[in-house]
């Protein structure tokens, strides 16, 4: 589990519980007060989150009485702090949010930069990386220019934590071997905590889980000892979560068990429902398949009640596994179902927001290109009232004068007008191409990840399942009813386990990466006619040898996998010709199918998202596109490059 910490949290413990509740009494309102309660709630955010809250809100109220804004910048700190733990990250965000503005004001550059970083861990909790890193690199600017190495070395845990979501492993180490070291030699037990937990996340992403192993131990070492609970459960799942990825399932009871006991202890939602899962498959693997099935829907009654989709796809998925496993076929079906809604709502949902942060980014341009143009107007008519004062000035010296500067003046605003709108265009087209660029790039990224993920993650848990009903089969006495299903199951799963591969190769082709755009074209094609989908006839000429940069490759791959798409899905074409030529490198693509045509008019009023996507990646290739058809005569595409 990862920790989403807050940067800065703590002043050092003063005193101890007892002291600071015999002396609350004795305070007057005022600065003090609020660091003894700020004090006090220090000592119970890791046990007892709700007590916390409620100091941190009683000296919360007290600062904001006094105007002591030092003091309500502490405040977000810590209930930020406690808000995290308890996986709330929309209420923290806002909180971090109203500290950034009160830092600003402030005028002190430690608190902002503080706050800066605790504002973009909320955004990275909430898997928003781009509004993350805008302001990471904020604080982390400030930070450099102050030096102060405790603060580096937090920055350096909590860029671990930004590179990991990103899926970049080694770079995520790199950061995180650097705080380790830090804390390690300063010997700060909490911040050493805390970076270990991270670090030992980050190895486990590389499914390094012998390096992890040891680092989440010590962890859990150093979380014991400061009496930590919050910190505690969390490692014990990360134990728990290496032993179930390494199938060494007789160790999970311990660390699962434990794990929810002290996760009820903290009412942590999320985490009570991940070791639940974890017991549920613990006692499927000892074949006690109802003790299995009552901690599995335990977990998913609890997820029902949380937004937390993708967790209650994995719960989904193991009540599925379980009622295999007692033959209720018809109950596992269900299961299956429901975690492939699940699972494509969240497929969608982000496309969703890939097209949201599309329209955002496009909308920014809009108007910083209207305040580009609004600012040129602006300078143009400034210019044109100093030129009104130079021509009264020679107009006292006579008409021939007056004459010759009004035509001189006429046409130094026309050649500017011209050059500026000029300018202005150019601006606009940079910017829509960079925009279309991260929009690609970013759109392939999430393709490779995603699979990477259905191949390794979901492919390697089908076939483990596979196994498992395999080895199960031979040891199993079953009525001959119970059997056939059995053996319907396990095509099922094979055919599961294919498509799975195929949706995979088909979002990142392996073959585009090792071999390049010819053969990954060929063998497009070649899946396309065994489907029996289309017949399609594939020629190359000219790219033996030839190089092609893999954005472009990729790039150009997606567009004729999106026109031979178009000629299945809506030209009901039962043929098509794929052409690819290379000429003193120009390359020119043709795309032509015998299905029904359409009025290419429709494309200037109803543009469907297919043809937008193919029309941006060749204006992004600075390519030209030619549509021949008619309706009724067939389709011809050709795009034109440089390489």
């Amino acid at each position: 589990m990862i920790a989403c910490c807050n940067l800065a949290l703590q002043s050092q413990v003063l005193m101890n519980k007892d002291s600071l509740l015999k002396l609350l009494p004795t305070l007057k309102q005022d600065s003090v007060a609020v660091e003894a309660y700020f004090n006090l709630g220090q000592q119970y955010d890791g046990s007892q989150p709700e007590l916390a809250k409620y100091y941190y809100h009683a000296g919360g109220r007290i600062a904001e009485k006094i105007k002591y804004s030092a003091g309500m910048i502490k405040f977000y700190y810590n209930y930020t702090y406690v808000l995290n733990l308890q996986g709330r990250y929309d209420s923290s965000l806002q909180m971090n949010l109203k500290a950034v503005k009160l830092a600003r004001r402030s005028n002190d550059s430690i608190s902002l930069g503080k706050t800066l970083f605790n504002t973009g861990t909320s955004y990275r909790c909430l898997a928003q990386y781009e509004d993350a890193v805008l302001y990471y690199e904020e604080g982390k600017k400030i930070f450099a220019s102050v030096g102060n190495a405790d603060i580096e070395a937090r920055s350096n845990d909590i860029l671990q934590l930004l590179y990991y979501w990103m899926g970049q492993y080694d770079k995520a180490i790199e950061y995180g071997e650097k705080a380790v070291a830090y804390f390690r030699k300063k010997d700060d037990k909490i911040w050493l905590c805390t970076a270990l937990s991270n670090l030992g996340i980050s190895y486990s992403g590389k499914q390094n889980y012998i390096k992890a192993l040891p680092i989440f131990n010590e962890a859990l070492s150093i979380s014991k000892e400061i009496g930590d609970t919050g910190m505690e459960a969390a490692q014990m799942l990360s134990i728990g979560d290496c032993y179930l990825n390494t199938n060494d399932y007789p160790k999970l009871k311990f660390y699962y068990s434990k794990a929810l006991e002290l996760s009820t202890q903290l009412d942590s939602k999320e985490n009570m429902a991940i070791a639940l899962r974890g017991m549920a498959l613990y006692y499927l693997f000892e074949k006690s398949f109802d003790k299995a099935k009552v901690y599995a829907e335990k977990s998913l009654l609890i997820l029902n009640n949380e937004n937390l989709l993708s967790q209650r796809q994995k719960t989904l998925e193991t009540l599925s596994n379980i009622h295999y496993a007692l033959h209720d076929i018809k109950a596992a079906d269900e299961y299956v179902r429901l975690a492939s809604v699940i699972g494509d709502s969240l497929l969608n949902e982000t496309i969703r927001k890939n097209t949201l942060d599309l329209e955002k980014k496009y909308e920014s341009q809009k108007k910083q290109t209207q305040i580009y143009k609004l600012e040129t107007e602006n300078k143009i008519q400034q210019f044109s009232i100093e030129q009104k004062k130079t021509i009264n000035y020679i107009l006292e010296g006579g008409a021939v004068a007056l004459i010759i500067v009004l035509l001189l003046s006429y046409r130094t605003y026309s050649q500017k007008q011209r050059l500026q709108q000029q300018r202005i265009s150019e601006l606009e087209t940079e910017k829509q191409l960079t925009a279309t660029e991260a929009v690609l790039k970013g759109e392939e990224q999430e393709r490779i990840r995603l699979a990477k993920d259905l191949h390794d993650g979901l492919g390697g848990m089908l076939s483990g399942i596979k196994y498992s009903f395999t080895t199960m089969k031979g040891n199993l006495v079953m009525t001959p009813e119970n059997h056939q299903a059995f053996e319907r199951s396990l095509d099922m799963l094979d055919s599961s386990i294919s498509e799975m591969r195929r949706v995979a190769h088909n979002m990142m082709p392996e073959s585009l990466v090792r071999f390049g755009l010819d053969t990954a074209l060929k063998d497009f094609c070649n899946d396309i006619n065994q489907s029996g989908a289309l017949k399609i006839n594939y020629h190359s000429i000219g790219l033996e040898g030839v190089l092609i940069d893999q954005t472009i490759a990729i790039t150009l791959y997606r567009i004729v996998q999106e026109l031979i798409n178009n000629s299945m899905k809506h030209a009901n074409a039962n043929s098509a010709i794929v052409q690819v030529n290379n000429l003193n490198n120009i390359l020119s693509i043709t795309v032509e199918d015998n299905g029904k045509g359409f009025d290419t008019n429709i494309l200037k009023t109803n543009k469907g998202i297919g043809w937008v996507n193919i029309q941006n990646r060749v204006e992004f290739l600075k390519g030209k596109l030619d549509i021949k058809t008619k309706e009724g005569k067939g389709t011809s595409v050709q795009i034109e490059l440089n390489i």
